[in-house]
């Protein structure tokens, strides 16, 4: 039985942006829709006729208007959007030059935050561009951004596609094979990079790895250091270094020369997460990238020009790309560098209240700790804000739906969203004016025709299936970094379903039209050949007060697959006879007798990505003693060790 836990108020869904959108398509279209479900199924009807009503109610700038819509719409990969337009994806950010603030910052270890007006904003971009275009930075060349998540980090972004270049980062916690696997591969002309970082109370200095960085890529000409931990950087440890205000030129009031061009035109390089081998180069369009962000921050996320949105993320997260497209509604845009459990396990509540935190944005990984930590935070600070919550990382489960909504804010609009890196965006997330159910995502984005399918691609309603969608729509990678034939972008996406984008995740879509995600269907468990979700074993063994963290993998084991499940346990406790029989316990009355783990084990230590995603596929490589190719995507890929030559798998 589905629970609801939250709807909005009447008076709120009148003043949602996306009732605007309803009544702005009824009045171009002569429709009369009025419930979202009729619009979403009149966009991915009428696709073209959608993207088309977004572009103008998005306002996006433009110095040439598109000829068509969109051409070769039956093909997925060879379909291409609003063909003939010529635009920047800065000048679309920076369309406002006013005193309303725009970015403000705070890292873990400063007092006070800082903040910049988006005049301020535009001046700075202005200074750096020109900075940019006198070493000689054109289209197409690419700068790299080895940063924090801080303001100078957005400047350098703004700067580098207003000339037209490609932006391209990843967090300063990355060591330097990491950087090297993902920015060796794209050769970028330009380093941005600040002197360290700081984390749960400790500094750590970046100059060194930077150095190494700089060694392994002859490509860059330029690295740019900005200021940010302890005294002023001693840039002599790393060659062909300047400081940031060395290299920023000094006038002011400059008009920023955009460059215009086609609408695929390459803006962002994102990296998949390279457990598996080499990260694959991911080149996101200009175009694509903004009326998506703008379809998604202005409808699914209902930001305003009044809002404060934040986001928990890194550069090297695409979140980071998303949060900072908010300057395109010109909200203010709050970036936290740091870690969200420091000085206090309610820090990011406490920056909530203090900047008045409309939109606030985590991982349901973070939801998940703070609940373990006792953390109430609709108790301990004023959160009178705050209109919407959003989580992603990883499914969100039922118990963190309910957390939320009892120690955090009844009423709140909880958006659990999935997409991805690959597509810089979501394929299912929030409604503003729609209900919340337990463990569901609220819908399907607008114009995205997403389905969950079997095996022989048949479309499943409220049954599990693979993730698909099967339309184009604006955002889809324009292709990948040296894969010009696009093979391996056809065998990452299509080599399932013909003509049909496999995303690579678990899903049951609802007949009233939510999203149910069970994890990575690379991940699925099938013992006895029924196909297991992760998420839905982690739900009920995260909730036990003994079990820190989890994962749960499938060894093959008497021409079958067998569930075995490593818990991380607290200091002090112990996994007896007695706790394994309640963990099956919970397990079997929550789930079904098949989710029962085989076997228990305890380990250490859980692996990570450096995005905070579990790595069930590296651990099941380790147990079969199969190599990990990339340890390097890991944020810590000492534990894998701890999965090693495990004598309770021999039996």
């Amino acid at each position: 039985m589905r629970k609801l836990l939250w709807e909005p108020p009447e008076e709120r869904k009148k003043q949602a942006n996306m009732t605007r959108f309803m009544e702005f398509v009824n009045k171009k279209h002569g429709r009369n829709f009025t419930t979202y479900n009729e619009l979403y199924q009149w966009s991915i009807e009428n696709a073209p006729a959608f993207w088309e009503a977004m572009w103008e109610f998005g306002g996006i700038i433009a110095s040439r208007p598109y000829d068509r819509v969109v051409e070769n719409f039956e093909d997925m990969l060879g379909s291409r959007w609003f063909v003939g337009a010529e635009l920047n994806f800065a000048e679309n950010l920076l369309r406002y030059r006013d005193e309303h603030t725009a970015l403000i910052f705070k890292g873990e270890a400063m007092e006070e935050p800082v903040r910049l007006t988006y005049a301020g904003l535009y001046d700075q971009v202005a200074r750096l561009a020109k900075s940019l275009r006198e070493m000689g930075v054109t289209v197409g060349d690419r700068v790299a951004g080895f940063m924090p998540n801080m303001i100078e980090t957005v400047v350098a972004m703004l700067a580098t596609t207003s000339i037209g270049a490609i932006w391209s980062s990843c967090s300063p916690d990355f060591g330097v094979k990491g950087v090297y696997d993902r920015f060796g591969q794209i050769q970028p002309r330009v380093l941005f990079c600040a002197n360290g970082y700081s984390y749960n109370g400790k500094t750590y200095d970046s100059l060194d790895r930077v150095a190494g960085i700089v060694k392994e890529i002859p490509s860059i000409e330029r690295v740019v250091v900005v200021p940010y931990t302890g005294r002023e950087p001693d840039i002599s440890r790393v060659p062909k270094a300047v400081h940031y205000q060395e290299f920023l030129v000094a006038e002011e009031g400059l008009e920023i020369e955009f460059t215009r061009l086609p609408f695929d035109h390459p803006v962002y390089i994102l990296y998949s997460s390279g457990t598996t081998g080499v990260p694959k180069c991911i080149v996101h369009g200009a175009g694509g990238t903004l009326i998506q962000h703008l379809k998604e921050l202005i409808l699914h996320t209902d930001l305003k020009r009044e809002d404060t949105i934040f986001y928990f993320t890194t550069c090297g997260w695409m979140m980071w790309n998303w949060l900072v497209s908010s300057l395109a509604v010109g909200a203010t845009v709050l970036l936290f560098d740091g870690s969200p459990f420091y000085p206090e396990a309610g820090a990011l509540w406490k920056l909530a209240q203090d900047e008045g935190i409309t939109i606030f944005g985590t991982s349901a990984k973070y939801l998940a700790s703070l609940e373990k930590a006792g953390v109430k935070p609709g108790k301990s600070y004023n959160l009178s804000k705050l209109k919407a919550i959003l989580s992603t990382g990883s499914p969100l489960p039922v118990e963190s739906f309910e957390y939320v909504y009892r120690d955090i804010k009844e009423d709140v609009c909880l958006s659990s969203i999935s997409g991805g890196t690959d597509i810089i965006s979501c394929f299912a997330l929030g409604n503003p004016i729609g209900p919340v159910y337990a463990g569901e995502l609220q819908c399907r984005g607008l114009g995205m025709k997403v389905e969950s399918y079997d095996p022989d691609g048949k479309p499943l309603i409220n049954r599990k299936g693979e993730l698909v969608c099967t339309a184009p729509f604006p955002s889809m990678p324009v292709y990948f970094w040296n894969d010009s034939d696009k093979k391996k972008y056809r065998s990452t996406y299509f080599d399932v379903y013909p003509n049909v984008w496999r995303h690579g995740d678990y899903v049951e879509i609802t007949g009233t039209g939510g999203v149910i995600i069970y994890g990575r269907s690379d991940a699925t468990l099938n013992p006895g050949g029924v196909r297991i979700g992760t998420a839905e074993i982690y739900r009920v063994v995260e909730s036990l007060p003994e079990i820190l963290d989890s994962i749960v993998v499938g060894q093959d084991w008497e021409n079958d697959v067998r569930v075995i499940l490593f818990v991380k346990l607290p200091e002090g406790v112990e996994l007896t006879g007695q706790l394994i029989n309640k963990i099956k316990t919970a397990i079997r009355e929550n789930t079904t007798p098949r989710h029962v783990p085989a076997k228990i084990i305890a380990v250490k230590d859980i692996p990570y990505t450096l995005n905070g995603k579990k790595v069930e596929m590296a651990v099941r490589n380790v147990i079969h003693n199969q190599p990990v190719l990339n340890k390097d995507a890991l944020a810590n890929p000492e534990a894998l060790e701890y999965f090693k030559n495990l004598s309770e798998l021999q039996s």
